[in-house]
């Protein structure tokens, strides 16, 4: 397992104070310089967007909404008076005087419709002959007679009655709340058109007219694709629909096209939100910016110099403090993590198989007969001996989450997490043979003694139970006769 940089506590060294003190002051200067300058500039012009957009924005939904509240009471009147019991005994012109005398009537409103119960056109404002026709599957009529406490319920746009537009509806209920029908009115979609026509707009600007849900009503330029969709999961909307009033920036998905949006009063049924391309906001700050930049350029040049040398120092800086403490958690002779490393290992690794629930297996090994080895061959050889026996453990330890160590003098150890007793024997048995087979010219060959334990952690064990275990087993196969690997446990072993 290689060191990772977690595990030690750098000391940051710097450079010298003269080149630090030298880049901080360039840096400083240059951005008070830019930051006074600069931002103050496209403060302005973004304040004045803002408002710009905010005025043209509260322009519109108040124009929407003025109209809208007009056609919604002429809508309430019939629906009220349709429940009044003197309307059964009048003729039908006085029935049709007395429900539509206060309509709502211009240019883009169509006929306001009375269905009865069963979705059936019962009532016309415009004609006293209404032609059959029936709504009892349309969206607008089933949302009053599923939901009895539905207010206005505006559509999307649709082909109704022969035109294409946005068709309002409100409930009809008797004095008990029984469902008598609905009233429907129909707003022409040449309406938003026209009131779009009448603004000076930049061919980027985009105005959108959201419902309350953020199904898109109206947008200008129009999208036949995007018209009628629910745009709710885009931040923009989401945004417009949960605050009152509002800014937000972001890159349409339609077109890729930077802007800044402007929402006023969201709390009107539909809700109007206006979008400027921040590249015409920002256009003539940007050449501003540029003369002022090539102006600076002498300056900010000396900083990134500076900035650069700086960097370098830290780099060779931080590099040798990575290698210091590589060598700190490196044993010398072997090259494996030291008693340290191991340390810091196997608790994190403890910790990460008690989330998991998985086992994490440990293997202890050591040399056998290793000081008399050492005695008769003298330490060099003896040297050699533990370098092999590391060779061959790193080997079988491969993968990037063990970990093997030396754990002191002839005695070595291997964290395999996610291993079983059975598997981490296995293990155990090819390194204690591959170190067993290796043949030296005169020596006496070496053997391995191995301990295996394996553990799931829980609240009822712990990283030294673990840890025992292996040690435990280790001194058993080499008081039975070393040269063999031996289990924490036998009924463990077996189960394994």
């Amino acid at each position: 397992m290689p060191i990772a940089r977690d595990d030690f506590k750098p000391t940051w060294r710097f450079s010298p104070r003269w080149l630090i003190a030298a880049a901080v002051t360039i840096l400083v200067g240059f951005s008070l310089i830019c930051a006074s300058v600069l931002f103050s500039m496209r403060r302005g012009d973004e304040k004045l967007a803002q408002q710009t957009l905010s005025n043209l924005a509260s322009s519109i939904d108040a124009e929407i909404a003025r109209n809208l509240e007009l056609y919604d009471m002429s809508m309430r009147n019939v629906a009220a008076n349709m429940t009044s019991p003197e309307l059964v005994e009048v003729s039908r012109q006085v029935r049709q005087m007395v429900l539509f005398d206060y309509a709502a009537t211009a240019r883009h409103f169509g006929n306001i419709q009375v269905l009865d119960a069963g979705g059936n056109v019962t009532l016309d404002s415009g004609t006293l002959d209404p032609q059959q026709q029936n709504f009892a599957n349309a969206e607008f009529f089933t949302v009053h007679k599923r939901d009895p406490l539905f207010g206005l319920y505006i559509s999307k746009p649709m082909q109704h009655n022969g035109a294409y537009g946005i068709v309002l509806s409100r409930r009809i209920a008797a004095r008990d709340g029984l469902f008598l029908g609905v009233v429907t009115g129909f707003i022409h979609y040449s309406y938003f058109n026209e009131i779009v026509a009448r603004l000076q707009l930049e061919p980027s600007d985009m105005i959108s007219v959201l419902r309350q849900d953020g199904v898109l009503i109206m947008r200008a330029p129009f999208n036949a694709k995007l018209v009628g969709r629910d745009l709710s999961r885009l931040p923009a909307v989401q945004r417009s629909l949960a605050a009152f009033s509002g800014t937000y920036t972001s890159e349409a998905a339609s077109d890729g096209v930077k802007r800044v949006y402007v929402w006023r009063d969201s709390s009107h049924p539909l809700v109007v939100m206006v979008g400027r391309s921040t590249s015409v906001i920002y256009g003539q700050w940007q050449k501003e910016a540029l003369q002022i930049a090539g102006a600076m350029g002498a300056l900010g040049l000396i900083a990134c110099v500076l900035m650069l040398v700086l960097a370098r120092e830290m780099k060779k800086s931080a590099a040798m403090e990575d290698e210091m403490a590589r060598l700190a958690m490196t044993d010398g002779l072997t090259g494996l993590a030291n008693r340290r490393r191991f340390d810091i290992v196997i608790e994190k690794e403890w910790q990460r198989a008690m989330r998991a629930q998985q086992p994490i297996a440990l293997l202890m090994i050591d040399a056998d007969h290793f000081k008399a080895f050492n005695d008769r061959y003298g330490h060099q050889a003896g040297d050699l001996v533990l370098c092999g026996i590391a060779w061959s453990i790193a080997r079988h330890g491969k993968r990037a989450s063990d970990c093997a160590a030396r754990y002191g003098g002839e005695e070595f150890a291997l964290i395999l997490p996610g291993l079983t007793l059975g598997d981490a024997i296995d293990l155990g048995e090819r390194i204690r043979r591959e170190i067993g087979g290796i043949e030296r010219d005169g020596m006496t060959p070496t053997t391995i003694s191995v301990g295996a334990a394996c553990l799931v952690p829980s609240a009822h064990n712990s990283m030294m139970e673990l840890i025992n275990k292996a040690d435990t087993a280790l001194y058993a196969a080499k008081s039975l006769g070393r040269n063999q690997t031996y289990p924490a446990s036998a009924r463990n072993s077996l189960a394994a």
